[in-house]
């Protein structure tokens, strides 16, 4: 009985986003009551901003909303809402990353939910996991992550030092970034890329 159980929700999810897609709004209140809660959670655990996490759940749900003609061919409606909230939520995290005040605000977040003691001990145990990370890339981009991280050079200056444009250097830094984030990620220590990463734009 269990098994009908989940396929009939997975119909009847079907069913509503076919509804959605013919501009039904009862049936996209019905999905947004259903999954508003859960999404939230989810991006709460990753942003600890509550107010953050609410904009980032109606950006999903406008988005569906938006995109309502493409909903026929969704065939997992669950995976399909947490695939755009997830992609939303990693594209805040980018541009916190880019803007030092927006990362003051978060980690003031994160301040006042944490506990201190652990937080240090999750920083030391990132940071580690970091250095990890950086000592497997080429020597040229440790390089450039280590004088532009470390010892907060420009990147006008790290372009005259390594013969390389402007450009470059930031395109490397956006590599590490990005190979570093997917080491974090995996770890369970993405958050930690506010602190440790803030002057890598």
């Amino acid at each position: 009985m269990a098994t009908h159980g989940v396929v009939y929700d997975l119909i009847n999810e079907k069913l509503l986003l076919h509804k959605i897609s013919m501009g039904d709004e009862a049936a996209f209140k019905e999905v947004f009551d259903t999954y508003k809660g859960r999404v939230f959670t989810f991006v709460e655990n990753f942003i600890h901003s509550r107010a953050d996490a609410e904009e980032i759940v109606q950006e999903t749900f406008l988005s569906l909303w938006q995109q309502r003609n493409s909903l026929t061919s969704v065939e997992h409606p669950r995976n399909y809402i947490y695939t755009l909230v997830r992609n939303k939520t990693m594209r805040y995290i980018g541009n916190v990353i880019r803007d030092e005040k927006m990362q003051r605000i978060i980690l003031a977040n994160m301040q006042t939910e944490s506990n201190s003691t652990q937080e240090d001990m999750e920083f030391r145990e990132s940071k580690k996991r970091i250095d990890e990370a950086i000592a497997r890339l080429p020597e040229q981009k440790q390089k450039i992550f280590r004088m532009c991280r470390e010892e907060g050079l420009s990147h006008e200056y790290i372009a005259a030092e390594t013969g390389l444009s402007k450009s470059r250097v930031k395109n490397i830094m956006v590599e590490v970034l990005r190979y570093v984030r997917l080491f974090l990620a995996q770890e369970g220590h993405l958050m930690v890329l506010f602190v440790l990463l803030k002057k890598i734009f």
